[in-house]
């Protein structure tokens, strides 16, 4: 299918809000809508009538692009493909997304992690635009990772779950046993915005740009940074999600992940121009909308069914 004036759909399902689009890219977002993730029932519900209205109105859509909040199940060989799985989000285990999609609107369906589809807008039209190796960290409410390798989204056993990543915690530094109901003191569980709320007592966006909170968070971001470095190798780390909002993280991250790396890895990327390798969102708060465009555009393509 050609996809030059095509028009498609995206969900971006958060676990906190669902952000629906209709357009072809950055320059061509036609309508959206957002509203807060509650019951699987009620947020399909809404999903489904925002594409609905338009495919009345305006004609069908050539396929609609989801970028899921999970554990989710991506293998279209699956007999769970296209649910999320194991989420610790009251209600939403097991929740059918792509069959509900697809049974009510009759059009092709991509599914994917939310931070695949953003690696992957940020590849197709923003900081990543150029590349064939790249990395995606969200930071918030929680913290996941979305990979691109030699120019193809990472699957495998699943799909990468970053966040949970195991890190060395100096106990004396910070006796905070992390919040992860899964790990405790997983890279999620010392670094995502509940965690701070949880460990000073405040939300992370009230503490100010001198408080100690902040020199923590970046050496727990650059430990798994230095992680992913050594196991990727991407070609730059893309970091956005409401925790990295604090402009402070980003040069406390460039200097704790050169130090931690320690000269190993010889690339001017690291030693020269490190503030051009680990970057905020070239698309800004867009990267999962507009990652979920471009994964309806592959599924146009593909003819996923």
């Amino acid at each position: 299918m050609s996809t030059t004036s095509a028009v498609f759909g995206a969900i971006e399902a958060g676990g906190t809000k669902f952000v629906c689009a209709i357009g072809s890219g950055p320059d061509d977002v036609r309508a959206t809508t957002r509203f807060p993730t509650t019951t699987p029932a009620e947020t399909l519900a809404r999903t489904i009538a925002f594409f609905r209205e338009y495919q009345q109105q305006e004609g069908r859509l050539a396929a609609i692009g989801i970028g899921s909040f999970g554990p989710i199940d991506p293998d279209p060989r699956s007999p769970t493909y296209g649910r999320i799985t194991a989420t610790p989000k009251p209600g939403w285990a097991n929740t059918d997304i792509v069959g509900a999609i697809r049974a009510a609107l009759g059009v092709p369906v991509a599914f994917d992690t939310d931070v695949n589809a953003a690696v992957l807008g940020e590849a197709r039209w923003g900081a990543a635009q150029g590349l064939t190796n790249a990395v995606y960290i969200t930071v918030g409410t929680g913290i996941g990772g979305g990979a691109l390798v030699n120019g193809q989204l990472v699957h495998g056993l699943v799909h990468p779950e970053m966040g949970h990543m195991r890190l060395p915690r100096d106990a004396a530094r910070d006796p905070f046993a992390g919040v992860c109901p899964y790990h405790g003191d997983c890279w999620e569980g010392l670094a995502s915005g509940p965690a701070l709320a949880a460990r000073w007592g405040q939300p992370a966006e009230t503490l100010p740009s001198e408080h100690p909170a902040w020199a923590l968070e970046a050496h727990y971001l650059a430990l798994a940074l230095v992680n992913i470095i050594c196991v990727l190798s991407p070609q730059r780390i893309i970091l956005g999600g409401g925790v990295m909002q604090q402009q402070q993280l980003f040069p406390l991250i460039h200097h704790e992940t050169r130090a931690l790396l320690n000269g190993y890895i010889r690339s001017p990327a690291l030693s020269e121009a490190i503030e051009t390798f680990i970057v905020p969102p070239g698309l800004g708060g867009r990267s999962g909308q507009l990652g979920a465009l471009a994964l309806a555009q592959q599924a146009a393509q593909q003819r996923v069914p």
